[in-house]
């Protein structure tokens, strides 16, 4: 059957009957509803852009930061600390870390913990920096700061009004208003005259009895804001070269010096960065001046860094939901572990002889995290009748994927790449962990994807060591690059 006919869906676009060219020409990312995409805002391309309503944006997220600061040096009551630090994640918007769903853990308590300790100590100076702007980012540059996510969150929150707007613009041009619903963002805009959050209310696109927003692609980024803990510490010599009085360049480098063990590991070398941190918190602001003065190269990163995803996560999962639609994939499964297996194979079956590995691929480079892989699966399975949630919890850590058909007929499916360094572990006991936690009544299903021949003989050695070479439930994907179609990789 045609995938048309049989009207999967996927996308904002397909729920919402909207081309998804009008999308695109709006400057929106056509985002799934079944499952988070692995994006985020990057406030950093709200303070560098040219367009004047996302500087705006960013300095009323500086004016709220600075607004917190101050509350930071006295006790407040719970009921404000709740109305003032705690913010659910703005989930409608379906961007995320999580590969299950949209839902996440948003704001709570230890973040208001955080930022109170924080802005009393190691960023006491936030707002009166001495070289360059004030960037929410940099509450992300110690370990035991703020999170990236938590920054996305509250990002979010903050713009939360400008992101409804946004949508309502949309939604009223081009969506059917049968689609469309009055909601009410409780935490709009803020009165600083009050002191209180006021609500507001949009006309939004309705989904599964909530509302959905949009996001412009030219904010958004992946795995990394422009200025991050990680970009930090992988340039942290560069930072400390960069420190412009010598005298305290080489105070720096001799307290480096004593900290860092002889030939250390990467992790103690990152330790002995966080403690040079602490005790030079200046440091910091140097990081932040070379990532503004490099401000240029921050939006083409993050518009590379999106348009691969939007590739992976859009354009080759259609064409490969397209490819599975021409199998059995979407047809009636007799249960669960059936079903899983069936589907399994057919996605082999794809990818190993329908040129399908191709999708797995871009630029030329197989992609390397297993949670993308996992993700695309996801937006595989959205069809079937099964309940198939993604990164179900039951106690003993999140499998990839619980399918079931009532609480009588449970599988366990693990996607895993082959290249995966736990890959003996996983084999021996995760997948069998995860099926006694959620007393599944089949057996696991591992599928594994290999990209060449090296990661295909590792894992093929640990099978036969754990004398698991004639099992069925291991399945082996093959998706290096065929010889007659080598050249018609994804570019």
């Amino acid at each position: 059957m045609d995938a048309t006919k049989r009207k999967i869906r996927i996308y904002f676009s397909d729920f919402f009957d909207v081309n998804r060219e009008k999308i695109e020409s709006y400057g929106a990312f056509n985002i799934s509803l079944i499952n988070d995409l692995p994006l985020f805002v990057d406030p950093f391309l709200l303070f560098n852009s040219d367009n004047p309503i996302y500087q705006e944006l960013h300095k009323k997220i500086i004016q709220y930061m600075l607004f917190l600061k101050s509350k930071s040096s006295v006790t407040l009551p719970s009921g404000l600390i709740k109305s003032w630090y705690l913010f659910p994640e703005v989930k409608q918007n379906w961007f995320g870390f999580s590969k299950s769903g949209n839902s996440g853990r948003g704001l709570g308590p230890s973040f208001a913990k955080s930022l109170q300790v924080n802005f009393k100590g190691v960023f006491s100076d936030f707002g009166n920096e001495t070289n360059g702007a004030t960037h929410i980012g940099k509450l992300t540059l110690v370990k035991h700061g703020v999170g990236k996510d938590q920054i996305s969150d509250f990002t979010c929150n903050l713009i939360h009004g400008f992101l409804a707007e946004y949508t309502e613009k949309f939604a009223k041009e081009y969506i059917d208003p049968t689609k469309l619903q009055k909601f009410t963002i409780k935490k709009a805009e803020f009165n600083y005259a009050t002191e209180s959050w006021k609500s507001k209310q949009y006309v939004l696109p309705k989904f599964g009895g909530e509302h959905v927003l949009l996001t412009p692609v030219d904010i958004l980024t992946k795995d990394e804001a422009w200025i991050s803990h990680k970009g930090f510490i992988e340039d942290f010599s560069q930072v400390v070269g960069s420190v412009p009085n010598d005298q305290l360049r080489d105070q720096i480098n001799l307290y480096l010096t004593k900290v860092m063990p002889a030939d250390p590991t990467k992790d103690e070398r990152a330790i002995a960065f966080e403690k040079t941190i602490l005790q030079y918190p200046q440091l910091m602001d140097v990081y932040v001046s070379l990532q503004e003065a490099n401000k240029d190269a921050a939006s083409s990163s993050s518009f590379e860094k999106v348009s691969l995803a939007q590739k992976l996560f859009e354009e080759n999962l259609l064409r490969l939901v397209a490819l599975l639609d021409k199998t059995k994939f979407y047809d009636a499964e007799p249960n669960s572990y059936e079903a899983g297996m069936q589907r399994v194979q057919f996605l082999k079956h794809v990818i190993e002889k329908q040129d399908g590995y191709r999708l797995f691929y871009i630029k030329g480079v197989p992609i390397s995290r297993e949670s993308d892989l996992q993700i695309m699966f996801k937006l595989t399975w959205f069809a079937s009748k099964f309940s198939a949630d993604a990164e179900v919890n039951n106690g003993r850590g999140p499998a990839d994927f619980l399918v079931s058909y009532g609480s009588q007929d449970k599988s366990i499916i693990e996607f895993k790449l082959a290249k995966n360094s736990h890959m003996e572990k996983n084999l021996r006991n995760q997948a069998k962990i995860y099926s006694d936690a959620a007393r599944a009544n089949n057996p696991p299903i591992m599928a594994i994807l290999y990209f060449n021949f090296s990661e295909r003989d590792k894992v093929q050695r640990i099978m036969t060591k754990n004398g698991l070479s004639d099992t069925k439930h291991i399945v082996l994907i093959n998706a290096m690059p065929k010889e007659s179609a080598s050249k018609a990789d994804i570019d």
